[in-house]
């Protein structure tokens, strides 16, 4: 049973969505585009976008499993890169990263065509 696009991959247009955020937070924040908490949340936000913007075209599980891990670097970035002291930053980074584990995980889950591709059991599509 075919399910409609913007339903089969609604993980990936909020994980982009994510992304993006990831990319303007630090101007938000007010945090000087050279920082290190900066360039982190660009490098994170750009490696999500550009996967789940990959995902929303054609998804494979290893798309979905880098997205997962960046989600998780994002989340333990604060304290890695020196923004715990900024309550908004270190929120918006662990929120953001938790959220992108819970949605890649979830999508791994739900997607039968990522099933089928983790599994290794028909074609991969």
């Amino acid at each position: 049973m075919a399910m409609h696009f913007s339903t089969r991959r609604w993980q990936d247009q909020v994980i982009l969505l994510i992304g993006v955020w990831l990319i303007i937070s630090p101007l938000a924040f007010g945090y000087p585009s050279d920082s290190i908490p900066a360039i982190n949340a660009y490098v994170a936000g750009i490696i999500m976008a550009v996967l789940a913007a990959f995902d929303l075209y054609k998804t494979y599980v290893w798309a979905v499993v880098l997205n997962v891990v960046v989600g998780a670097w994002t989340a333990v970035s604060p304290w890695l890169v020196g923004t715990v002291p900024d309550r908004m930053m270190t929120t918006s980074l662990l929120v953001s990263g938790v959220a992108t584990i819970v949605l890649g995980l979830w999508e791994l889950r739900s997607d039968p065509e990522l099933h089928r591709q983790w599994t290794k059991t028909g074609a991969a599509g």
